[in-house]
């Protein structure tokens, strides 16, 4: 193991229980392409490193929960991967391509949702993804069975000819989702999907999830453990811009003290408290 793929100690002895012999993370893909990969990357804002050597794999058909405290670098390493934000040191890829240096093919590839979405307030969302399809090259055809695609999949008919400024923010992230779905992404990167959603329109993001995940590469971001549990099977958390922990979400836990627990250990705050711990 290189020093950049070091995880916290804390981290190493949550993780070191007894394993299923069929646990995914024990299949050898040693000769598969990650559909996303961070390789060592960092960002830096004069002496401020908001993340530093973040290095991980994501593999197709699997779900990845991104976690971290506010702060901790969740938002700026996904901008990275998607080529928004350009890295200080290392390579963002998607399904292969250096984001850097051929974002446009590796975009064919991507859908992303940032936590705040790309919406027009003014516009429909029809004509929100109409302008979206169009944009991405597809004829009258394409675009029209790929927008139908994407209004099912996202609960949308009902709203589809009303303003966005005019809809509750459950059905603005479906627009935004479906803003990311238009052009059918193998790979989904989505920063904080549920945010500020009711119990019910949560449920929905979770159908929409299951539904996602069986045919394709997602990681996601969120503050709620409850998701993590119902939408991923693996966890990659980071914390003051560094990776603490990589792995099943069924290994992150054995000693069944909760997540809550778990993620306020790797993150160095008290479980009980939450009040956060000092440095040795």
């Amino acid at each position: 193991m290189s020093e950049h793929d070091q995880v916290d100690p804390r981290a190493a002895a949550i993780a070191d229980s007894t394993a299923p012999s069929e646990s995914p993370s024990k299949i050898d893909r040693s000769d598969e392409t990650p559909m996303i990969e961070a390789d060592r990357l960092s960002k830096f804002y004069g002496i401020f490193a908001a993340t530093r050597e973040v290095s991980f794999k994501v593999y197709s058909g699997e779900v990845v929960a991104f976690l971290g405290p506010n702060g901790a670098g969740k938002s700026t390493t996904m901008k990275m991967l998607t080529g928004y934000l350009a890295p200080s040191q290392g390579v963002a890829r998607i399904a292969g391509h250096d984001m850097s240096k051929d974002r446009l093919a590796g975009s064919m590839k991507l859908g992303y949702l940032p936590e705040t979405g790309p919406l027009y307030p003014d516009m429909t969302p029809f004509s929100l993804l109409d302008f979206f399809a169009e944009a991405r090259g597809m004829n009258k055809k394409t675009k029209m069975d790929q927008i139908e695609k994407a209004v099912e999949l996202c609960s949308l008919s009902s709203v589809i000819y009303k303003p966005i400024n005019k809809l509750s923010k459950g059905y603005r992230q479906r627009v935004g989702m479906a803003q990311a779905l238009i052009h059918e992404p193998e790979v989904l990167i989505l920063d904080e999907p549920t945010s500020g959603l009711d119990p019910n329109q949560i449920r929905g993001v979770r159908e929409t999830m299951h539904k996602l995940g069986q045919e394709k590469t997602i990681l996601l971001s969120t503050h709620i453990l409850q998701e993590v549990k119902a939408m991923a099977s693996r966890v990659i958390l980071i914390n003051e811009g560094q990776k603490v922990y990589d792995g099943q979400l069924e290994e992150m836990d054995p000693n069944h003290l909760g997540l809550d627990h778990v993620f306020a250990d790797l993150t160095g705050h008290d479980p009980t408290t939450g009040v956060k711990l000092q440095s040795d």
